[in-house]
């Protein structure tokens, strides 16, 4: 299936007091750019997400946004500060000392001072990996389906565009054909105003058609011109990943269409070269919203 490089995915869990929710946003993109903000606690699953979303995303500026919540009361540690306890201590001593005053220090007074005691979660990273993992897959699924749908719709308006240069190409072809038979007709025509056309060497009118045969020929150009429509025809019916490639496929096709417009001596080509141009932007303007 084709699909777009514009979409939305969101994923949440909630399960035993914690809640992890997963936000994926992406936009067009040359290649894969992959911005991730989440909570420092789940920094160390980092590179975990990041290649979660490479292998599935292949393109397109990646947003991603991460929340976590973990409300549980298991798990929790509160870890004193020795040091610093001792340090408050002395120094309540010494007050009662230098100002004469009762020392009723206490255990609890001291806990009181600031960074005395620091209460900290012990996470189960193996648990929280799993969760964030499947969290991020389901946001990616979602993500994917909404890429694939516009993908999908897309891909009815570029067969449409390379249908009408198949159309256009083929009119340049007719035409092609009689543009040498009408140069002909056209110089002898000039010359027999000119001169006595009977007086003239047949051979020499001969070669100058020729001549001009071989430098308006449009015919490798035309051939090139199909081929690439055919395959890229091919390459959108097969699905993405396909966007590199086919920016590749439209840069070829507009220099065939560049030099058909050069060599072609001839109003209704050039006319039709125009058209194909136009038709060739439509794609390639198209073409960088596809993975």
């Amino acid at each position: 299936m084709l699909r777009s490089m514009t979409g939305f995915g969101h994923s949440e869990f909630s399960e035993n007091d914690i809640t992890i929710t997963v936000e994926i946003k992406t936009v067009n993109h040359r290649y894969t750019d992959i911005f991730l903000r989440m909570p420092k606690q789940l920094s160390l699953f980092e590179e975990r997400i990041r290649s979660l979303i490479t292998k599935r995303i292949q393109r397109g500026k990646v947003d991603v946004y991460i929340n976590y919540d973990n409300k549980s009361s298991t798990g929790l540690d509160v870890i004193l500060d020795e040091n610093l306890a001792k340090a408050y201590c002395d120094a309540l001593k010494k007050i009662a000392e230098d100002l004469g005053v009762r020392d009723d220090i206490s255990a609890t007074t001291i806990a009181r001072f600031p960074d005395i005691l620091t209460v900290e979660r012990r996470e189960n990273d193996e648990y929280i990996g799993e969760i964030l993992e499947k969290t991020v897959d389901n946001a990616i699924d979602e993500l994917i389906e909404m890429r694939t749908k516009e993908g999908e719709r897309l891909k009815e308006s570029l067969l449409s565009n390379l249908s009408t240069i198949e159309k256009f190409t083929q009119e340049i072809e007719k035409r092609a054909s009689l543009v040498v038979k009408e140069y002909k007709e056209k110089l002898e025509s000039r010359l027999s105003e000119l001169i006595d056309i009977q007086t003239v060497d047949p051979a020499r009118i001969a070669t100058e058609v020729v001549l001009f045969a071989d430098k308006c020929s449009i015919d490798e150009e035309l051939v090139r011109l199909k081929s690439h429509a055919f395959e890229m025809k091919n390459m959108l019916n097969g699905g993405s990943p396909v966007g590199k490639k086919a920016d590749f496929l439209i840069q070829e096709m507009n220099r065939e269409v560049n030099t058909i417009g050069s060599k072609a001596n001839d109003l209704e080509i050039t006319k039709n070269v125009v058209e194909l141009k136009s038709e060739i932007e439509k794609l390639r303007e198209q073409i960088q919203n596809i993975e």
